[in-house]
């Protein structure tokens, strides 16, 4: 199973009752997919996983991967406690879903051994492949990542701490350490603004959470970076992501209700967030509608 392209990471829509609210989950990820979606994260941070339970879980898991029906991989994400992480992770498998996401535990900082014991413990009891979110309390050393790569069910390490001397060393110890394919990604919020940094390091796989609502922009830097087109890269990253990261810096949590918000203005009513998440501003969303002007106006579409 090979990721390629850009990754999509869908929301969660919710009703006017505040329940999961699957027919429009699934035109937006079949929306996704045929845009051109390399992989598709539902229930992960950008589908407000902290604020699943697990039917909620698997209704959007097994709405995802009828929506994707086959075309692109479907990671489900995982983690919590052990005990949910090990719930959703056997809720996932029997979706359909391709792998997981691992995400940090509930709450507690631990040391690198009992973050691979929880990583080891959570892929056995889902039988999927893994891939590993290095960010928050879920921190590895450049030893504990080499562990982790060496359990067969985990293919994957996605980092989004942004610390890029540890995560040269922990490649390079990963590299040196087993000879499989392993596969890092860039999992920054607005992943965009720091891929040509990750590229340095030779991580050109990146999460979008862009994509949810302008795929045409996320493609479109996607195409340029990939391509050598510096100069379009440059004016999306000034014209479009940078305003954006500097609009979701003004409010915790709008790494994710912003995205919900930009999802809404293309047309598709997905609903709020659940708290503690907030949606924007009547004025954040205003402003949010200008950036995604800006953005459609550089790719002309």
């Amino acid at each position: 199973m090979r990721l390629d392209g850009v990754l999509f990471f869908p929301v969660t829509p919710f009703g006017p009752d505040g329940e999961v609210a699957e027919r429009p989950l699934i035109q937006h990820v079949d929306q996704g997919v045929s845009a051109g979606a390399g992989g598709v994260f539902t229930a992960c941070g950008t589908g407000e996983f902290n604020a699943l339970d697990l039917d909620d879980y698997t209704r959007v898991v097994a709405a995802s991967v009828t929506a994707t029906a086959g075309r692109v991989p479907v990671f489900a994400g995982a983690g919590g406690s052990l005990s949910f992480a090990r719930a959703v992770a056997r809720a996932a498998a029997r979706s359909g879903a391709d792998g997981l996401l691992l995400m940090p535990p509930y709450l507690v900082t631990a040391p690198p051994d009992g973050l691979v014991r929880y990583v080891r413990e959570v892929a056995d009891a889902g039988g999927l492949p893994v891939i590993v979110y290095h960010r928050g309390n879920a921190r590895f050393t450049p030893a504990s990542a080499a562990e982790l790569a060496r359990m067969p069910d985990v293919i994957g390490f996605k980092d989004g701490l942004g610390d890029f001397d540890l995560l040269q060393r922990i490649i390079l110890t990963v590299r040196q350490a087993t000879g499989r394919e392993f596969t890092f990604f860039n999992g920054l919020p607005t992943a965009e603004l720091t891929v040509p940094a990750f590229r340095g390091l030779g991580v050109d796989l990146y999460s979008s959470a862009a994509f949810a609502f302008v795929p045409e922009v996320a493609l479109a830097f996607h195409k340029a970076v990939t391509g050598g087109d510096e100069v379009l890269a440059r004016r999306l990253l000034t014209g479009f992501y940078l305003p954006l990261v500097q609009l979701r810096d003004l409010m915790p949590g709008y790494a994710v209700s912003l995205v919900k918000a930009g999802v809404r203005l293309r047309g598709l009513d997905v609903g709020g967030v659940r708290p503690p998440l907030m949606d924007p501003s009547p004025e954040h969303v205003a402003e949010l509608e200008k950036i995604i002007a800006a953005g459609l106006e550089i790719v002309g579409a």
